[in-house]
């Protein structure tokens, strides 16, 4: 079925620059912007200057990643790619390289070695990096021979003594994590890193404090001899002069920790809280403050019914993003405040209306805290929407009296592209009386069009912001209606939605999706006889418990990277909460239901997916074999597909990948909505 519209977007999506992150400091905004590389069949990250008119900064086909600006000009980032010059003498396995552009002229390697950097910043006049330490090493020397060692011999095993061994998509590396702190260098110099141990553990994430004096860690620790001990997140206050670490604070079965940013004075940091989602107790995120000479914590801005990891503005404000009902929010706050107050103007997602278009969601706030004051401030953050691709915006304004303030809009190298269709919103009554919501896409015309499903992951998610995974637009060009449901667990609408369904995963959820789809299907621009349902992860979770409780109701289900086998999951997974939560809620097993699928399925899985492994989908590809009632076409073969990517992960993130991705998923659904032939990608072989 060939469709010029769903060529056109799809091309269009894929191929057009992303706006990924930004970095602030004294005025100047430099982003960094996802492009296709030189040959069309990946992408790479490129720093862009966009404080005037955007300007492009680096153009190797390798991406740049941990972007810092120095307070001298310099840009300092990570990258592998090869320096202009060969350094005959340069590490065989430099990994990720330490590059410097300054403020006049190209970027040049300033630090290499063997196993390369992982993490940067830099604060005050130091760099720090993170980088992997040959475990039998004490001096940069050492590292460097037994590193190389291991290279040459071809020696790939790495020996493990704790869980994980494994994150979404990469095995843990041999080795120890470490600092290195240098004086940031004059042009033309190189950085003399000196080395600085981590507590023992796997390292989460790290702040570093204004000065560069102390980072405060979080680590991963196996404590105790209960699976509540698996993972135990600590953090640490690590001093870079004494070398010295110190425990802050400690996490328990009934509350988990994690370092968040520190104040611009260095006396306090945001910390986040959790509470472990287990038997009979639900996630629950807050903020609390930690006060770093007592090690006292107590709550951030406990009236705000809203997850958040707020950012500091000054000593005494800080400013927060969140999820709020299918759209998202930014909120300014004093640090002794009970509730902080909105700086975004609310937009009314539940009930139709013109300004449904305006509704954004925001990621990646950032601010300059040595430029801001408690009466004048700036916040950039990326702003995006469900049928909006995402924009820099900047707000200003002032944090001890802060009012809704309209954002402004920053030119980058991401044009902003045209959504097809309209947006609509849709609400309905659950089962148990709460109002639940979703958006909804409709191509222009009168329809009715065939309805797809669309169920987010997570499972605390919302569908409330741009995706170029799992973006509508393609399936809008193609003459679908996609709905766009947040049920039970979802985020942005308080504890109270989070508890409704985190002990049912396939209960309420279930029942608050199912209500949507038969409120959408009752509209006279919907037909009710042409719906399919899709979702990824916790979404294909869905798709498969669906799949098994609906009978022929959807004409074909797609599941991505789906949980089939919730105890196989659990044992599986690269952490050990699912397991802990899950076991005792066995009976919401999709694959308990193999039997009862009576429509075609397409399953779709990535080989380096360790989030959801791909065992989850070789079992549900054996069920539907070997346990559901046969499916077939016209020709007697099965109905049923498996779109496999041996060397892709939990997302298909390759641009050749990602385009058969879209083109199996829409043939399938006009294969089975429509009774169109089976049209395939030539590239699939």
């Amino acid at each position: 079925m060939t469709n010029t519209a769903f060529d056109a977007v799809l091309t269009k999506l894929l191929d057009s620059p992303r706006l990924t992150g930004l970095t602030v400091k004294s005025g100047r905004i430099l982003t960094t912007v996802q492009q296709l590389k030189q040959d069309g069949t990946g992408y790479v990250s490129q720093l862009w200057d966009v404080t005037d008119t955007p300007v492009q900064l680096t153009y190797a086909d390798d991406s740049v990643s941990a972007v810092e600006q120095a307070d001298d000009g310099q840009v300092f980032f990570l990258s592998s790619r090869t320096a202009p010059a060969n350094n005959p003498d340069a590490p065989s396995e430099a990994g990720a390289k330490l590059w410097v552009l300054p403020p006049v002229g190209e970027p040049r390697v300033v630090a290499q070695r063997t196993w390369g950097f992982t993490g940067l910043k830099v604060a005050g006049t130091k760099l720090v990096v993170t980088m992997q330490w040959h475990s039998g090493a004490t001096t940069h020397e050492q590292h460097e021979e037994l590193a190389a060692t291991r290279g040459d011999a071809k020696v790939t095993g790495v020996l493990y003594s704790t869980f994980p061994t494994r994150y979404w998509d990469q095995d843990l590396p041999a080795g120890r994590t470490v600092f290195g702190i240098a004086p940031i260098p004059k042009p033309g110099q190189h950085p003399e890193f000196i080395r600085v141990n981590l507590p023992p553990g796997r390292l989460v994430n790290w702040q570093l404090d204004a000065t560069a004096t102390f980072a405060l860690v979080t680590m991963s620790q196996h404590r105790g001899n209960t699976p509540d001990d698996v993972e135990t997140q600590v953090i640490y206050r690590v001093d870079f002069i004494t070398g010295q670490a110190i425990e802050l604070l400690a996490s328990t079965p009934q509350r988990e920790y994690s370092a968040g940013a520190i104040s611009p004075d260095g006396t306090r940091a945001v910390v986040g809280i959790s509470t472990p989602w287990r038997e009979g107790t639900n996630l629950a995120v807050t903020a609390g403050l930690l006060e770093l000479s007592s090690g006292q914590v107590r709550p951030l801005w406990p009236q705000l019914d809203r997850w958040v990891t707020p950012e500091w503005l000054t000593p005494t404000y800080l400013v927060a993003a969140c999820d709020d009902e299918g759209a998202g929010a930014i909120y300014i706050g004093h640090r002794e405040e009970q509730l902080p107050t909105r700086l975004t103007a609310p937009v009314d997602t539940w009930q139709p209306h013109n300004a449904l278009d305006t509704a954004r969601a925001y990621d990646a706030v950032t601010t300059d805290a040595d430029t801001n004051t408690d009466d004048d401030a700036t916040v950039y953050a990326i702003a995006s929407g469900i049928a909006t691709s995402p924009q820099l915006v900047r707000f200003s304004f002032s944090p001890a009296a802060p009012v809704v303030t309209d954002p402004v809009i920053i030119a980058t190298a991401a044009d902003a592209l045209d959504s097809p269709g309209r947006l609509k919103t849709l609400s309905t009554t659950a089962q148990d009386g709460t109002m639940v919501r979703s958006w909804l896409r409709l191509p222009d015309g009168d329809g009715p069009f065939p309805l797809l499903v669309m169920v987010h992951g997570g499972p605390w998610g919302s569908w409330n912001t741009w995706t170029y995974r799992w973006n509508p637009d393609p399936f809008v060009a193609a003459g679908y209606a996609v709905l766009l449901p947040d049920p039970a667990i979802s985020t942005g609408y308080g504890q109270h939605m989070i508890d409704r369904g985190n002990q049912q995963l396939g209960g309420t959820p279930f029942t608050d999706l199912m209500a949507l789809i038969d409120a959408a299907e009752a509209r006279q621009d919907i037909d009710a006889t042409k719906t399919a349902l899709a979702g990824g992860s916790y979404g294909g979770y869905m798709a498969n418990w669906v799949a098994g409780h609906t009978g022929d109701r959807f004409r074909c289900i797609i599941t991505h990277a789906s949980l089939w086998d919730t105890t196989a999951m659990g044992q599986t997974t690269d952490n050990a909460v699912w397991d802990r939560a899950m076991t005792p809620q066995s009976q919401y097993s999709p694959h308990v239901h193999a039997r009862d699928i009576a429509v075609p399925m397409l399953v779709i899985h990535g080989d380096k997916d360790y989030r959801v492994p791909i065992g989850q989908a070789q079992q549900l590809w054996h069920a539907l074999h070997t346990v559901t009632p046969p499916i077939t076409n016209d020709d007697g073969a099965t109905a049923h597909r498996y779109l496999y990517f041996p060397d892709e992960g939990h997302w298909i993130l390759s641009r050749g990948n990602a385009e058969a991705w879209y083109r199996v998923f829409c043939n399938f659904l006009d294969v089975h909505v429509h009774g169109a032939a089976e049209q395939l990608p030539p590239q699939l072989g």
